[in-house]
């Protein structure tokens, strides 16, 4: 790659890392083969950014493509000058860099990898690219019931995040693959993407209180349902359902219906809805008001003539 990586990455000479890596992401969102299926220019393109950032990513190589020491493809300059120029002369050129024992293994393995590919020591390593963290909030309805979202990760992307049934506030999820692309090697290979981490929140809810796998409500009867019994309709996750009352029900009778709770999934069983009852008053009538106070005033007398009695 004869072109200025500083060119090939739309930067100036003097740009800070956090310019260049911001402009090596933009580029190689842009080119990606994954984005551009088929196109052949447009990957030429994508591992011409790579190799421009194996140098002007790494503060080292940045400093001595600065100082000329090495060229655009990260090849040293100076003791390889005749190195593989004259003709006949084979490696005859590297004999002066090698005697003083100023390039190791590993850098042979860089300057090689460049040049054939990979097909030396070893090819400069592809990198892996960064995770995507965000956050998610949901009600306690669709914890309960379990739900999809798609999620924009900026960019134009979407992605669709299934959310199973019951998962805990607080809890994370990880979707492999989905962050940041990875960064290519010296082949133009890319490294695995990262993924994306997202955060999730379950709202409290007024109505429903979580216990484990259950849910508790509570529901309000009048006074006529609480003695004679009756239907009463209840709210649940996945739709409103009749429920009986027996007669003379209580303040604080618990109803169960069964797993109409947290929804069950693979490793764990549906839970339960329990109901709660409370008596609500309402609007007393006339005729029932005379009722109580007659029974209370009977109460009374038949409680007097008993202490008369014991006396």
């Amino acid at each position: 790659m004869a072109t200025d990586p500083y060119k090939v990455l739309g930067v100036s000479n003097t740009a800070t890392d956090k310019e260049i890596r911001s402009a090596y992401r933009r580029l190689v969102k842009q080119y990606h083969p994954d984005r551009n299926p088929g196109d052949i220019k447009a990957e030429e393109r994508f591992k011409e950014i790579g190799k421009a950032y194996e140098v002007l990513g790494d503060e080292e190589k940045r400093g001595q493509f600065d100082r000329g020491e090495i060229d655009a493809d990260g090849q040293p300059r100076g003791p390889f000058g005749g190195g593989f120029g004259g003709a006949g002369g084979g490696f005859g050129g590297f004999g002066g860099g090698f005697q003083g024992g100023s390039f190791t293994a590993e850098d042979l393995g860089d300057i090689f990898g460049g040049a054939f590919g990979g097909g030396g020591f070893r090819s400069a390593r592809s990198r892996r690219g960064e995770d995507l963290h965000g956050e998610l909030r949901i009600s306690m309805e669709e914890c309960a019931l379990g739900t999809r979202r798609e999620v924009s990760l900026g960019g134009g992307r979407e992605v669709s995040v299934g959310i199973p049934a019951g998962i805990e506030d607080g809890k994370t999820l990880r979707l492999k693959g989905k962050g940041e692309p990875g960064q290519p090697g010296m082949d133009g290979r890319p490294g695995p993407a990262g993924d994306v981490l997202l955060k999730v929140h379950v709202a409290e809810d007024p109505y429903y209180k979580r216990e484990g796998r259950d849910l508790r409500v509570v529901q309000d009867i009048d006074l006529a349902t609480a003695i004679l019994g009756g239907k009463i309709h209840v709210r649940t996750p996945a739709g409103t359902v009749a429920l009986k009352v027996k007669p003379h029900s209580d303040s604080g009778t618990i109803l169960r219906l069964s797993g109409r709770g947290i929804a069950a999934t693979k490793t764990h069983p549906a839970g339960n809805l329990l109901v709660s009852l409370r008596i609500v008053l309402g609007t007393i009538s006339p005729q029932l008001e005379a009722l109580i106070r007659r029974e209370a005033e009977e109460k009374e007398a038949q409680e007097a003539e008993m202490e008369a009695s014991k006396g």
